[in-house]
């Protein structure tokens, strides 16, 4: 199936480096989109910064300027909205989405987490995974659903974990999966593969595989 490209919004509370996986994937052909804005809920994050140096819209909007999770999400909504947004990213964005923001772009809100899940939800799930005493974990790209971490699920990539393994490491080598597993989720939703059916998300073949 031929791909085309899709207008990205990303979400970030942190230093990018998954926006910054995205943009460098663009720019080399293997995802076609384009980010047509970032959003931080953090004045300190480096992900705004990221995207106005690759000329890309961004906005820090503060929660405590909204008085419910709601009515930011819905400011978060109009932004997302007023630049044609079909496929928002959740990049390391440590905020919980509300069924404002679901119910505006349903089975469109795409979320990387640094577990194999169902395992480990929520936050630091790399100190979950070492406390717990697991050999393997890894990433997931999933859709996102009204419960934490629990959407249907779109790729995986799986990391051992090292007996002088810290949080600091396990952290750092779960994220260069991520990098790539990111764009590659994105990839088949451009080309039109992903469909989900039910909790699964069903994989089309790569028709030009198959020749």
């Amino acid at each position: 199936m031929p791909s085309r490209t899709i207008a990205l919004g990303v979400l970030a509370s942190g230093r990018g480096s998954n926006l910054q996986a995205l943009l460098d994937a663009i720019a080399e052909g293997r995802l076609a989109a384009k980010v047509a804005i970032v959003i931080s809920d953090r004045s300190d994050a480096q992900a705004p910064e990221r995207a106005r140096a690759a000329g890309i819209p961004a906005v820090t909007l503060s929660p405590r300027a909204f008085p419910t999770r709601e009515e930011y999400d819905a400011q978060v909504v109009k932004l997302l909205g007023d630049v044609g947004v079909e496929v928002v990213v959740l990049a390391g964005y440590l905020r919980i989405v509300t069924t404002v923001l679901l119910r505006a772009f349903p089975d469109r809100v795409i979320n990387i987490h640094p577990s194999l899940l169902p395992a480990f939800r929520g936050l630091h799930a790399q100190r979950q995974a070492l406390e717990y005493g697991v050999k393997i974990t890894g990433c997931t790209v999933h859709f996102v659903s009204e419960e934490v971490d629990s959407g249907a699920i779109i790729l995986q990539a799986a990391v051992p974990i090292l007996g002088d393994d810290t949080e600091a490491t396990l952290s750092e080598r779960i994220l260069e999966e991520e990098h790539r597993l990111l764009p590659q989720a994105l990839q088949l939703y451009a080309e039109g593969r992903l469909t989900i059916q039910g909790r699964r998300v069903v994989i089309t073949p790569n028709a030009h595989a198959l020749h």
